[in-house]
């Protein structure tokens, strides 16, 4: 291991050399076009502070939700010059292929690290491969990929099952609380962006209780694909056909504020005291607001604060340590009693 680190740190030096020599030359075929090339506007052949940094190249899925944005604005605010680092950002607008594409151009760049939250799962080993060739550690943040391990050298974020698992745990106890355990509960699911590893855990946790739960029926699963305007529309439909559930079990904030705006224009009433029980994730702070305003009955954390996770990561990595190959973020549930101004104010998404 050590002497691959060294043989990294080589590596890491000659790349940072390159770029530096392309910018001036940049610089220089530049000043050809404006007055020509001379001793006074080549950069001098000093120690330049953009070789010391740690270059990562980063591929976001996208901004689709308040979620994502405060994942974003983790990692930004974490790889700052001031940190040591330089962050080149990519935006894949909710498309696999804009990542992939992003990667690839990471590593022509030569960056010393890629980090990459997947939009799905699958569809990543190729890619990897070239990372791997090109000796440039991969870590992959929030949803994970299918692919072989030896290809990321780790992965950070929530385990999107156990947080189905709490939910419908939750589920389970209230409804006995209120006397409802023989009662037949409808149960409309709003799914985030199919193949995602959020939709994938938290689906599988809704249908292993409903499979579980005799009196529990599914009335439908609709694509709200993470994003308040999409379920707005499904739930919409589904209610305009004349099924009102008992549950909406939305697997992100943004979709349950979507499902709230369709349950209001129908005259629906929901949460703590209303007809419609309704349960997300996250725990935003627009999906907290409304939690404790007692419109919604329960928000299951899913913390997006992974910027200094993966510094972590980065600097194990530098140190000539082996990382967790899956680190798991720990994360509870909210409920209306529980919630206070002063927290909500307090939290950093």
């Amino acid at each position: 291991m050590k002497e691959y680190r060294k043989f990294r740190k080589i590596n890491q030096a000659e790349k940072k050399e390159k770029r530096h020599l392309a910018l001036a030359f940049l610089v220089c075929a530049a000043m050809l076009f404006t007055g020509g090339c001379t001793s006074e506007n080549v950069p001098e052949e000093t120690e330049d502070d953009t070789a010391k940094l740690t270059v990562v190249g980063f591929s976001e899925v996208g901004a689709e939700s308040d979620w994502r944005v405060a994942n974003t604005e983790s990692m930004k605010a974490t790889f700052t010059e001031a940190n040591g680092y330089e962050l080149l950002f990519d935006d894949a607008k909710q498309k696999q292929e804009n990542q992939i594409a992003a990667i690839r151009n990471f590593i022509l760049q030569e960056v010393d690290y890629i980090v990459v939250a997947p939009v799905v799962e699958d569809g990543w080993e190729g890619v990897l491969q070239e990372a791997k060739d090109a000796d440039i550690p991969v870590i992959v943040v929030d949803r994970m990929v299918k692919a072989d391990e030896d290809l990321f050298a780790a992965w950070v974020g929530s385990d999107f099952y156990e947080e189905g698992q709490k939910a419908t745990a939750w589920l389970e106890n209230y409804l006995k609380e209120q006397g409802r355990v023989h009662e037949r509960i409808d149960i409309l699911h709003v799914q985030g962006t199919e193949g995602s590893s959020a939709q994938i855990g938290r689906t599988k946790s809704l249908m292993e209780a409903v499979e579980s739960h005799g009196s529990w029926r599914l009335l439908g699963s609709v694509q709200g694909e993470f994003t308040q305007a999409k379920t707005y529309e499904v739930v919409r439909d589904a209610l305009d056909k004349g099924s009102i559930p008992d549950v909406i079990y939305c697997e992100n904030d943004n979709s349950m504020l979507g499902a709230l705006q369709a349950l209001d224009e129908k005259k629906i009433s929901h949460g703590v005291d209303g007809r419609v029980i309704v349960i997300s994730f996250d725990a935003s702070k627009p999906g907290l607001e409304e939690c404790k305003a007692g419109r919604i009955n329960l928000d299951v954390e899913c913390n997006p604060d992974h910027g200094p996770r993966v510094e972590a990561i980065i600097e194990q990595i530098e140190a000539g340590k082996t990382p967790e190959k899956y680190c798991y973020v720990e994360e509870t549930c909210f409920r209306p009693e529980e919630l206070t101004q002063e927290f909500i104010d307090s939290r950093k998404y």
